[in-house]
C-alpha cells in the first residue's frame, strides 16, 4: 500500500497552461483600502469565463420569443430624460445607442439573448442611483440592474428597451474589520478583486465562481450565487449580514448591518438576496468573511461508476469532515471536452467514467495531509477509486482545478450551450444526464457527429450541494433542440421534487418553469411581495415571476 500511495502522490509533471484561445478576463487592479477595489476593462471589452465564443449572430430576444410582448404601461425614453440623467451623472456615465455600441450591455454572457436598450447609466454612488430611480418611477421607465453581466439565464440584460443601470463604477471597499472579518463594500466590486483584498489581510470571500474575474459582488448577492465554496461556507443567505438598496421609487433602504446576531423583526435583507433586481437595486453589501486557510490540498481521481462517486463523497464527509472544502464531480465526456481545448497534459493516464476533485483547507499541514492520505488509502484499498493524483505545489493545484473550472468554457467554444443548473436528490443526480442523451437520440439526433448540431451532453457539478450542471453543447441555438429539452428536463426534476435552479437563478430563461419547483400558493405569495415592493413593475420586467 505504501508503494501505491507514493504513486498516487507523484503528480506527473505537466506544464502550466491555459485553454487554447482562452477568453481573457478584464484587467484587475487593486489600489488598496483607501481607494477601494477598482476593476478596469482594457479596451472596454467585456468577456466572460463561461461565454460561448462562436461568431453566430445573436438574435433579438423579442424575435426569438414573440409570445413575450412589451408592456405598454412603460414609458418610452425621450430627449428630456437623457438630458436629466446627463445633468445628475458625471461625464462618461451616460451611454446612448446613438453614440456608443451598447451590445456588451444588451447581449448576455451566453450569447443567447439580446435586448434593445438605447441607454446605459453608470452611477458612482447610492445617491445617484436614487436620483435615477426617482425619474424612472415618475416616468414609468423600466430598468435592468446590471453587474458584470455574467449571468447564465438572461436575467441581466434587457428584453426590449429597458434602461440598463450598470454598477461597474460603484466599486469601492467601504470598510473591513480585521477582528470580526466583516466587510462592507459597494455592489460593483469585482469578486476576484475583493477576494485579493481580503487575502492580503488573511481572510477569504465566502464565494468562488468561474466568472470571478468579471462578476460583481452585488450581482452575486442579487442572484444568490452558489459556487465552489458553498460546501464549506454555506450560502449567501447565511453570510450576508446586510444590504443597502434603492427601491423603485428612489427610496434608499439602509440595512447594512454589521451584526451576526440581530433578532429584531423581519429580516428584510433576505428578500433582496436572490431577487435578481426585481425588487430594488443593491448598492452595498455587508458580509462575514472567514479566515483564509493556510494549507490547501487538492486530490484528483478517477472512478468507474456514479455509485462509487457517491461512496467517495460519504467517506469524505466522515473522514475529512472539518477540512473538506470542495467535492466536485465530472463525467468522462466533460473531461474529454476540456482536453480538446487544453494545453495541459491529462492528470491521469487512463480514461475513467467519472472524475472527482477533492479540496481540503485547514491550518495544520501535517494534520491535513495525514487525513487526506488516510482517506485516499482507504478508497484505493476498497477499489472505490481506480487512479489518482495529489497536487504538489500551487501550480499543480491550479492545473487540477482547470479540469473542473474549464468545462463551461470548453463547451462554449462549440457555439452555444443549453445549461440546466438543477438540484436533485443525490441517488438520481446523474440519471438526468443519461436520460437526456437517450431522449435526444430518440428524437433522431446524433451526438458529437459532424452532421449533428448537438456537440456533446455532459454532467458535472457540486456533489456536496446536490447540484448538477447538465450542459448540452450545440453548434448553434435551435428551437427544435430547445423543444426536445424543455419542459421535459423540468418535468423530470419535478417528479423527483428537485429544483429547476440550484444557483443560477430564474432570469428570463426559467421564468416559465417556476411552477415545476414551487407550489402555486408560494408563487402567488412571491407575486404579492413583488407588487408591494415594485407596484409599477419597472424593475427587471419579463423575468423571474
Amino acid at each position: 500500500m505504501r508503494q501505491t500511495i507514493r504513486a498516487l502522490r507523484m503528480l506527473r509533471s505537466f506544464p502550466a497552461g491555459k485553454l487554447t484561445n482562452k477568453l481573457v478576463s478584464p484587467v484587475i487592479l487593486y489600489t488598496g483600502a483607501k481607494c477601494g477595489a477598482v476593476a478596469i476593462n482594457r479596451g472596454q471589452q467585456r468577456q466572460y469565463a463561461s461565454a460561448p465564443t462562436g461568431t453566430q449572430v445573436v438574435k433579438l430576444t423579442s424575435n426569438m420569443y414573440p409570445e413575450v410582448v412589451r408592456d405598454e404601461r412603460f414609458g418610452k425614453l425621450n430627449a428630456a430624460d437623457i438630458d436629466y440623467f446627463t445633468s445628475i451623472l458625471s461625464p462618461g456615465s451616460v451611454l446612448t445607442a446613438t453614440e456608443e455600441d451598447l451590445s456588451g450591455y444588451n447581449i448576455d454572457a451566453m450569447r443567447k439573448y439580446q435586448g434593445q436598450s438605447q441607454l446605459v447609466l453608470k452611477p458612482r454612488s447610492t445617491e445617484e442611483v436614487s436620483l435615477i430611480m426617482k425619474r424612472c418611477h415618475e416616468r414609468n421607465l423600466a430598468v435592468v440592474p446590471q453587474g458584470g453581466n455574467t449571468g447564465l439565464v438572461g436575467g441581466s440584460v434587457p428584453v426590449f428597451d429597458e434602461i440598463v443601470i450598470s454598477m461597474s463604477l460603484m466599486n469601492k471597499i467601504r470598510s473591513f474589520d480585521e477582528v470580526s472579518g466583516i466587510l462592507v463594500a459597494d455592489a460593483g466590486c469585482i469578486l476576484e478583486t475583493t477576494d485579493q483584498y481580503l487575502a492580503e489581510r488573511g481572510y477569504i470571500f465566502p464565494l468562488d465562481l468561474g466568472a470571478k474575474g468579471s462578476c460583481h459582488i452585488g450581482g452575486n448577492v442579487a442572484t444568490n450565487a452558489g459556487g465552489l465554496r458553498l460546501l464549506r461556507y454555506g450560502s449567501l443567505h447565511g453570510t450576508v449580514l446586510g444590504v443597502e438598496a434603492v427601491m423603485p421609487d428612489g427610496t434608499i433602504i439602509d440595512s447594512l448591518g454589521k451584526l451576526r446576531k440581530d433578532n429584531t423583526g423581519y429580516d428584510i435583507k433576505q428578500l433582496f438576496i436572490g431577487s435578481e433586481g426585481t425588487l430594488g437595486i443593491i448598492t452595498g453589501v455587508s458580509i462575514f468573511c472567514p479566515r483564509r486557510s493556510k494549507v490547501v490540498n487538492v486530490a484528483f481521481f478517477g472512478l468507474e461508476s456514479y455509485e462509487k462517486v457517491q461512496e467517495a463523497f460519504v467517506r469524505a464527509k466522515g473522514e475529512l469532515s472539518e477540512i473538506l472544502s470542495a467535492f466536485e464531480f465530472m463525467d468522462r465526456e466533460s473531461q474529454d471536452q476540456v482536453a480538446r481545448f487544453s494545453e495541459l497534459q491529462r492528470p491521469l493516464d487512463e480514461p475513467h467514467n467519472f472524475y472527482v476533485l477533492v479540496e481540503t483547507s485547514g491550518s495544520n499541514r501535517a494534520h491535513d495531509e495525514e487525513k487526506l492520505q488516510t482517506y485516499l488509502e482507504g478508497l484505493m484499498e476498497s477499489d472505490v477509486i481506480s487512479d489518482g493524483v495529489l497536487a504538489q505545489g500551487e501550480t499543480q493545484l491550479k492545473n487540477l482545478w482547470t479540469w473542473r473550472e474549464g468545462i463551461p468554457e470548453s463547451l462554449g467554444k462549440s457555439g452555444g450551450v443549453y445549461k440546466y443548473d438543477v438540484s436533485i436528490p443525490l441517488d438520481e443526480l446523474y440519471q438526468l444526464v443519461e436520460d437526456t442523451r437517450v431522449r435526444i437520440q430518440e428524437f433522431g439526433h446524433e451526438i458529437g457527429t459532424d452532421s449533428s448540431n448537438i456537440v456533446n451532453v455532459v454532467g458535472y457539478g457540486h456533489l456536496g450541494d446536490g447540484n448538477l450542471h447538465l450542459n448540452v453543447a450545440v453548434k448553434q441555438y435551435d428551437k427544435e433542440v430547445e423543444h426536445i429539452l424543455e419542459p421535459w428536463v423540468y418535468e423530470w426534476i419535478e417528479k423527483r421534487h428537485g429544483s429547476v435552479s440550484a444557483e443560477h437563478g430564474l432570469g428570463f430563461a426559467k421564468k416559465p418553469y417556476l411552477q415545476y419547483s414551487k407550489d402555486q400558493s408560494v408563487i402567488e405569495l412571491m407575486r404579492l411581495v413583488k407588487k408591494v415592493y415594485d407596484p409599477n413593475g419597472i424593475m427587471n420586467p419579463y423575468k423571474y415571476i
